[in-house]
């Protein structure tokens, strides 16, 4: 038995996994839909596949704000979005991140989430009248191709404010009047929307609210080498089960889902836009593709319950609609199961509680770099017996290294004698000859978890530390932490038991290599952590070697 043996299958194991994440973004069986247990009735029109509007009879109008010369294109301004509203339906056709630029480089440059003209991605949000046998209902109830009339082109939140009311206001041919406002609070990228019916007639008007986001068609991209490529697509809550669907799955696998709660989302690498309904009522879930004028796109939504206001009476429909970054915190508040938006795969259970460890040492250092070494340090005193005691084992093969050669040249053609002769050393000296895997069995799912905090979360997005690195989240502009790296990685191999087998002896000379390759891709922070705990186990296991072993 070779105690190196283990040692190369785990690293093969390590290498697999890259690869798999790289493959498992792209080419990934699809989520199977859950069935549709709706419970009730719902009396307005379904979604249907052939428009964007929940109901085929009123999709007349291209949702365009460019084919309705009568449509305004209205600014909104807080201090943390910076949004255009279109008076047709009141959809979000555009949303920016000022206080998130795209790049260190363009600062004054926010990120843009919402994009009609460049992604074709929109909310969307609208009210259905109910559906009445031989009428049109069409002048009822305002969708969101509908046209609204705003009292000012612009909105700005002042110094001092903590609230901003945009109202857009939409009256049909019968007197029905609605209201459709956002309401804006300062430093929250939450925003409630509602559309209040006024009913000035004399018959009962009976209806639901709809929203959707509306985006158009995505090609992955990523480095197949590090497997860094962050999902983009949709996302919903049903029956607390947090499912992701690919855009063209919404058209090829559409749900049609009735469920309590819940909320549908879009997301992409940090950020993420979502409708919440009001989570006590019961909500349509639905999907489909759209072509319009030549131009595909994929519509995610959900329908809410219908109200009944009588004649002279009113009522309001709100929802939340929330347009921001991956802020696992305030997510989990808005409402159950959105902060899985903040997406760590199957290592959740180990990156969870190391971001929630990051964020507590960092509320104290205040600097993302040292979080990672600080929390490097605690890993290794957590883990310094177990790894002591591999250390200690792997020090005492090198010791009898020469006797292994020795029984290998020996018994080169009788592997049984061989194998008979190194066990009968391994009990003499109280040697395991798997002892020395430990440390890396235990760095491979801390490594793996680290790796998805640094991908996903956006409080280490643009996270400087020190000199050179102003953005842990990337990779090492000038290589020098893969390099040391890399060194670091010879260095401990030179303290190990060199390997018997010449076949192994020559893979391993080369890992230091493989690995100083791969790691210059990498983000800067997660190699940061790697140098780290290489250093701290080269001096762990020099002090065994020579003052334990060696006095010994």
């Amino acid at each position: 038995m070779d105690s190196q043996r283990p040692l190369l299958y785990l690293t093969l194991i390590f290498l697999g996994f890259m690869l798999w994440s790289a493959w498992q973004t792209d080419h990934a069986p699809k989520p199977v839909a859950p069935n549709n247990v709706s419970s009730t009735t719902t009396t307005t029109a379904t979604p249907n596949a052939t428009g964007e509007v929940p109901n085929a009879a009123l999709n007349t109008a291209n949702n365009t704000v460019a084919n309705n010369g009568q449509a305004q294109v209205l600014t909104v301004k807080t201090d943390v979005l910076e949004l255009k509203i279109s008076t047709q339906g009141g959809d979000i056709i555009e949303a920016s991140l000022p206080t998130y630029p795209v790049s260190l480089e363009k600062k004054d440059q926010p990120t843009r989430i919402l994009d009609l003209n460049g992604r074709n991605y929109v909310a969307q949000s609208g009210l259905l009248h109910t559906v009445i046998a031989g009428q049109n209902t069409e002048n009822l109830a305002p969708n969101h191709q509908a046209l609204y009339s705003a009292p000012q082109p612009s909105f700005t939140l002042a110094e001092g404010q903590n609230e901003l009311v945009v109202p857009l206001t939409w009256t049909g041919a019968n007197g029905i009047q609605v209201t459709k406002r956002y309401v804006f609070k300062r430093g929250d990228f939450n925003v409630q929307v509602q559309h209040e019916v006024q009913n000035n007639t004399n018959q009962l008007w009976s209806g639901s609210e709809y929203r959707q986001l509306k985006h158009g068609p995505y090609t992955a991209t990523g480095s197949m080498l590090t497997g860094i490529q962050a999902y983009v697509g949709g996302a919903y809550y049903y029956d607390d089960k947090y499912t992701k669907i690919q855009f063209t799955d919404m058209e090829s696998e559409p749900i049609n889902l009735t469920t309590t709660g819940g909320w549908v989302a879009l997301l992409e690498h940090y950020f993420v836009s979502a409708w919440v309904p009001t989570q006590t009522e019961q909500t349509n879930y639905y999907s489909k593709g759209v072509t319009q004028l030549g131009n595909k796109s994929y519509v995610l939504g959900a329908q809410g319950a219908v109200k009944q206001i009588a004649p002279g009476a009113k009522d309001t429909f709100t929802s939340l609609f929330y347009v921001g970054p991956k802020d696992q915190d305030n997510l989990e508040k808005l409402a159950k199961g959105l902060d899985l938006t903040v997406d760590y795969g199957i290592f959740a259970f180990v990156s969870k509680p190391i971001f929630w460890l990051m964020q507590m040492i960092h509320s104290v250092v205040g600097n993302w770099g040292w979080t990672i070494i600080f929390l490097t340090l605690l890993i290794k005193i957590l883990f310094f017996y177990p790894s002591a005691a591999s250390y200690k084992s792997m020090a005492k093969m090198k010791a009898v290294a020469p006797r292994l050669k020795e029984i290998t040249e020996r018994y080169a053609n009788d592997p049984q004698a061989k194998q008979k002769a190194m066990m009968d050393i391994y009990r003499k000296e109280k040697i395991n000859p798997l002892g020395g895997c430990l440390p890396i069995l235990i760095q491979i799912p801390v490594f793996m978890g680290l790796y998805w905090v640094l991908v996903e979360s956006v409080e280490l997005r643009q996270a400087p530390w020190m000199l050179w690195y102003k953005d842990l989240s990337v990779m090492d502009p000038y290589f020098i932490l893969p390099l040391i790296m890399g060194v670091s990685m010879f260095v401990q191999q030179k303290l190990n038991p060199p390997p018997t087998d010449p076949m192994q002896q020559k893979i391993f000379q080369f890992m230091p290599i493989v690995f100083t390759v791969l790691f210059l891709f990498f983000p800067a922070g997660l190699v940061l952590y790697w140098v780290v705990n290489n250093v701290l186990s080269i001096a762990q296991q020099w002090f065994i070697n020579t003052k334990i072993i060696g006095h010994a």
